[in-house]
């Protein structure tokens, strides 16, 4: 089966040894091993608000630093996903296929139930310590996002930092979770020894869109508070404008409103990306498209009858548009990698090995619209 590389090797190992008080979870919960995966991983549900209807599968992984495989369009080799599944819950969301290889569907189940592999920060160190890494960039938030609403309470996103810090690996991140902001310091320290690239994802600005779409996000100018706090912050973050939905967020007014408040973050970049539909999300995106807005179904079906991607020309007008836009308002012109690129660093003598060049300093930011964004740590209590 495909959950063999996420065995725990020891029914109920993340409890084990552990007082009732010192457990993950303090909610009432019920645990059981359950047959779909071969053995010994733990699912843990919750009749809190927020979190009902969801399962949380808690696994020991076998690997979690992942190659990218080398026919993917993605601009970096190895990634670092510590979930599967996510409780964003957006329509369009590229990785729904990759349930599909956990023997679960690539709809519901990607919402509702997740794979947490509890000792991803133990295997990113036993990883970069290893003679054979070469020091590579690694780039997290590709698949699904490493701050969802789980990371409040699984916390594994400091051990992974950490273990990248005291490596000077250089890293990437891309979220929509405004939980980043609760390791600011921790990013701030890594910033100090190796490239890191902060990127967070707001494709509109539209409300009324983000709540059909993006239901368990936070809220688009939450996102944007969070970037504007990471630059204050001096950790320049960009803004991956994606995706922009045809006919639903693609208008020139709509894209010039999200550029203006992505300028306003004194975001380093902007990059547009234009909503695609692989399997196991087409059908899904379909289901939603049909129900929500019944009059673009055909012409969303000329515009992807095709393949997965919008015709080469349409992405280059938004892409054309979101430039002129860039330019006009200030932002940074978009840059290659959706975001994950790396930052230049001085390398110095002595103990401490690097530091960051004076002119790369971001300087604060003149009074903006957004007020510092507070990490929005959705619990499960």
């Amino acid at each position: 089966m495909r959950w063999d590389h996420l065995r725990l090797d020891d029914q109920l190992a993340a409890d084990a040894g552990a007082d009732e008080g010192d457990t993950l979870f303090t909610a009432p919960r019920r645990d059981v091993v359950l047959p779909l995966i071969e053995r010994g991983a733990v699912a843990r549900t919750f009749d809190t608000p927020g979190f009902r209807g969801m399962t949380f599968y808690e696994v020991q992984a076998k690997s979690v630093v992942n190659r990218v495989p080398e026919a993917s369009r993605m601009p970096f080799r190895w990634t670092i996903n510590p979930y599967r599944g996510c409780q964003h819950s957006c329509i369009y969301c590229y990785a729904r296929n990759s349930h599909t290889y956990l023997e679960l569907d690539a709809g519901k189940d990607f919402d509702t139930k997740v794979v947490v592999k509890v000792n991803a920060p133990e295997l990113v160190q036993k990883k970069l310590a290893s003679p054979g890494w070469q020091g590579e960039h690694i780039a997290m938030g590709t698949n699904v996002d490493c701050y969802q609403r789980a990371e409040g309470r699984y916390r594994l996103m400091p051990g992974i930092i950490g273990a990248l810090r005291d490596a000077a690996n250089p890293f990437s991140i891309l979220t929509k979770g405004t939980l980043i902001l609760r390791d600011i310091e921790l990013l701030a320290e890594a910033a100090q020894v190796t490239d890191v690239g902060l990127n967070v994802s707001v494709g509109s600005v539209d409300k009324e869109l983000w709540r059909s779409v993006e239901p368990g996000t936070p809220a688009p100018g939450r996102r944007l508070e969070a970037c504007a706090a990471l630059n204050e912050r001096g950790l320049g973050c960009g803004v991956l404008m994606g995706p922009v939905i045809p006919f639903l967020s693609d208008s020139p007014a709509q894209l010039e409103a999200a550029v203006r408040q992505i300028a306003a973050t004194g975001a380093t970049q902007v990059t547009p990306i234009v909503l695609h539909l692989r399997p196991g999300t087409r059908d899904w995106f379909f289901g939603w498209l049909r129900a929500s807005h019944p009059g673009l179904v055909g012409r969303y079906l000329d515009l992807y009858g095709h393949g997965a991607y919008a015709p080469k020309a349409y992405q280059a007008r938004i892409s054309g548009q979101v430039r002129e836009f860039a330019d006009k308002h200030g932002v940074g012109r978009p840059g290659p990698g959706f975001g994950h690129g790396r930052r230049a660093v001085a390398v110095i003598p002595g103990p401490d090995r690097t530091r960051r060049p004076e002119t790369a300093e971001v300087a604060a930011p003149e009074p903006r619209l957004f007020e510092r964004a507070e990490p929005e740590q959705l619990a499960l209590l």
